[in-house]
């Protein structure tokens, strides 16, 4: 009788009708596979009920935050290796429904149901978030609920994965050789010369996180600055920091939704990384509200990550893993559409920059950060919410590398009637 890697090739081979790019180790020792390929380890059967009881991603995404399946050997040639089976087959060609009409698929199935015994349902990790249905996304209530899941899991845990920036947005980086921290120092120094902010300017930071962007602006660049965000420890450990620079007279922080700021005008405002939580039925207001709270000739920076355009857009759909346990209800749209919305909502769309390989760069650090203190970072949230970070860390950062997303600076101007958009003439000369 063939051990349990075997049969478990097998049959992966049967039902993805591909031959399988990477080694497999059972829970009874044995191994099957291409002896230099990266290992996925089946650490029990508990794994394949995972994948039964909810095949595709999601099934697999519960084995992984279980700690049922694992990889040995390095994470990202793992996920190249095996991305044409999660993210890349076209779900069309070969659909479940086509699949077991196929007597060899239906065999398969069968082969596995008995392997994984007891065919029992197991409960999904407690990390994962817990909805009934999708019929009421982005309401205040729900968007508050869907921040805390993704926010507040330990502040310590934070600042062990990003460092003493506390910087969760892509950093901008002069070479490869650089340090996380200097990166992401400029990358706040290029949004602040963006929105031209000078001492006397009212700032509003939406999504201000643990206050990176409030600090430097106010310290750096003199001006006041309101800032917004739904996490109650984001806000507790913001007030802290903007105490122990001295800036209290300065910088504001709130636990407010932006759609409840009602003290405008601003001169400016920065959204850093927050827009992808916005959400495709309500982005038209987001924007609305954004462009009602500036002055005239105010500006808008907006930094949101963005996804490539489909043929069909009706038929794109969330990532199963990323929904349940990482951000809830984030929702991401090509590029053209977020600009073509803020110009719906008035703005003039003035610089639009790509700087989607800094996030490849800044996600690789944030892992780096992560493994090298483990034991720590499990200590400090939970043994599955680490393993939630690092996948979908290292998953983003070859989302990234391969132009599956990228992420976008967009510079849009509420340009007054006399159209005088207050830009000068060589509107990058923020670059030096």
């Amino acid at each position: 009788m063939q051990d349990a890697a075997q049969r478990l090739k097998t049959l992966a081979e049967q039902l993805m009708g591909a031959p399988l790019p990477v080694r497999i180790r059972a829970w009874d020792g044995s191994e099957s596979g291409p002896p230099n390929a990266p290992a996925l380890v089946v650490r029990n059967r508990r794994a394949l009920r995972h994948l039964l009881w909810k095949p595709g991603e999601l099934g697999l995404a519960r084995a992984w935050v279980a700690g049922d399946l694992d990889v040995e050997g390095d994470l990202y040639q793992a996920l190249d290796t095996m991305a044409e089976f999660i993210w890349e087959r076209d779900d069309g060609a070969r659909s479940l429904r086509q699949s077991l009409r196929d007597p060899e698929f239906r065999a398969a199935v069968r082969s596995l149901v008995a392997l994984s015994a007891p065919f029992l349902p197991p409960a999904p990790p407690p990390e994962e978030m817990r909805r009934h249905g999708r019929l009421h996304l982005h309401t205040k209530g729900s968007d508050r609920r869907a921040i805390s899941h993704h926010y507040d899991v330990g502040n310590d845990f934070y600042e062990l994965v990003l460092g003493p920036s506390m910087v969760y947005s892509c950093a901008y980086w002069e070479s490869p050789d650089g340090t996380l921290e200097d990166a992401q120092r400029d990358k706040l120094e290029l949004v602040s010369r963006k929105l031209g902010l000078k001492p006397g300017i009212r700032l509003l930071d939406v999504g201000c996180g643990w206050g990176s962007m409030a600090i430097h602006a106010a310290r750096e660049h003199g001006v006041s600055v309101v800032g917004v965000t739904l996490s109650q420890e984001q806000a507790a450990y913001a007030r802290k920091r903007v105490a122990e620079e001295g800036l209290t007279d300065r910088i504001e922080i709130r636990v407010q939704d932006y759609r409840d700021v009602r003290d405008g005008p601003y001169d400016a405002i920065s959204s850093i990384g927050m827009a992808e939580h916005v959400g495709s039925e309500r982005y038209l207001e987001y924007a609305r509200d954004l462009y009602a709270l500036l002055k005239p000739g105010g500006r808008l920076l907006n930094h949101q990550i963005a996804r490539r355009p489909q043929a069909d857009e009706s038929a794109y759909s969330v990532d199963e893993f990323i929904d349940a346990y990482v951000f809830p209800d984030g929702e991401l749209a090509p590029v053209g559409t977020t600009a073509a919305l803020l110009e719906r909502a008035g703005f003039e769309v003035r610089d639009l920059e790509s700087i989607r390989e800094h996030y490849a760069l800044t996600l690789r650090r944030w892992v780096a950060n992560l493994e090298a203190r483990w034991v720590e970072g499990r200590r400090l949230t939970s043994p599955g919410r680490a393993r939630i970070w690092r996948l979908y860390m290292a998953a983003s950062a070859l989302a990234f590398e391969h132009n599956r997303i990228g992420v976008n600076q967009v510079l849009a101007v509420k340009t007054p009637e006399t159209g005088t958009s207050g830009l000068s003439l060589r509107t990058r000369d923020w670059r030096g």
